[in-house]
């Protein structure tokens, strides 16, 4: 076998999953690339509402959209493309739900995915401040020019695949993995009128039944420092394969979910949250409308400054923005916070 896989990236239309309207699609042969697809679409019935800050950081409008197919009529078409392919995705958390979430809603059933993130896969194999797709792609010799367009972004994550392959000496996926001691996770089949819907359809199909201005009440600014809450202890019983898993985060600025959520929610996926940076903190998630590019330009936080330090001694630590947090968690992106 070679390395062989398809990688994927999609955007979505709102902070629910299952709303994509574009996808990119890079299949590799042997460590290259051999074909690539991209597509427009509209998103799923009752999912296509376009929101602000993802049109901002993507570009696609609701009137771009217009009239094509929506997600559950392309589908057979991107299933077709990527075959009996490992998929690989960049927070593949995110892209594997997409999935999942967009043909749950569209009432169709879906195959099972072995899958690779290299979220994960530049953890493990780079030292960078933040594996944001811009920074590893940077790393990996593929700069990424147009971050969010969804083909460039597939490109790009196939570049960071194919370069952590060979720095491993690995001709195979099943190689790079049994090399760094961690195994390919799969996303399994399921039947709409059998299986019970994800987490993220059930919340959003709750929202829509409630009608419009049910959901949560945006949370007023107040001065002062954000509430802490409990550390709760992680959930040994949740995926190892996430990227969350046996982490030790660390939150700082103001988030748009309260600061004692974002601790049960990464607790849920095996993270251990801790309430202030120590050598122990692998991750810290940073708010305020922080985005990736801001470690360049020094809009940070004191907490993140710190960050910065002990990764210029050799600590293994990294920043996420609260956007990137979110998609892993399966919550609402939040304005202005997707990096």
């Amino acid at each position: 076998m070679g390395l062989d896989f398809t990688a994927i990236d999609f955007e979505t239309a709102n902070g629910f999953r299952g709303s994509p309207c574009a996808v990119g699609l890079t299949k590799v042969r042997g460590g290259v690339v051999v074909e690539e697809a991209s597509w427009l679409m509209r998103p799923p019935e009752n999912h296509d509402r376009f929101d602000h800050h993802n049109v901002r950081i993507h570009g696609i409008r609701p009137e771009q959209v217009a009239g094509l197919p929506r997600f559950g009529e392309l589908f057979p078409e991107i299933g077709a493309f990527i075959g009996g392919d490992v998929l690989a995705a960049h927070n593949a958390a995110f892209d594997l739900g997409v999935i999942r979430s967009g043909l749950e809603v569209s009432g169709l059933a879906g195959p099972a995915y072995d899958y690779v993130c290299t979220v994960m896969l530049a953890r493990r194999c780079y030292s960078l401040v933040s594996n944001s797709l811009p920074y590893a792609a940077e790393e990996a010799g593929v700069p990424l020019v147009n971050h969010h367009d969804a083909a460039e972004d597939a490109r790009a994550c196939a570049g960071i695949l194919i370069d952590i392959a060979a720095r491993n000496g690995a001709g195979s996926i099943a190689e790079l993995y049994l090399s760094l001691g961690l195994a390919v996770s799969r996303q399994p089949a399921f039947d709409p009128l059998r299986d019970p819907l994800s987490k993220a359809s059930q919340s959003a199909l709750e929202a829509l039944a409630a009608g419009p201005g049910a959901g949560p009440a945006v949370r007023a600014f107040q001065p002062g420092w954000p509430e802490e809450g409990a550390n709760p202890l992680p959930n040994a019983d949740a995926e190892p394969g996430h990227p969350l898993f046996g982490q030790t985060v660390v939150f700082t600025g103001e988030l748009a979910i309260p600061r004692p959520e974002a601790k049960v929610r990464s607790a849920e996926l095996g993270a251990r949250p801790e309430s202030r940076v120590t050598a122990r903190t692998t991750v810290l998630v940073v708010g305020d409308g922080f985005v990736a590019a801001d470690l360049r330009s020094g809009r940070i936080t004191g907490k993140a400054r710190r960050v910065m330090e002990l990764h210029e001694r050799g600590q293994r630590i990294e920043v996420l923005s609260e956007g990137e947090f979110l998609q892993m968690v399966g919550g609402h992106v939040a304005p202005a916070a997707l990096a």
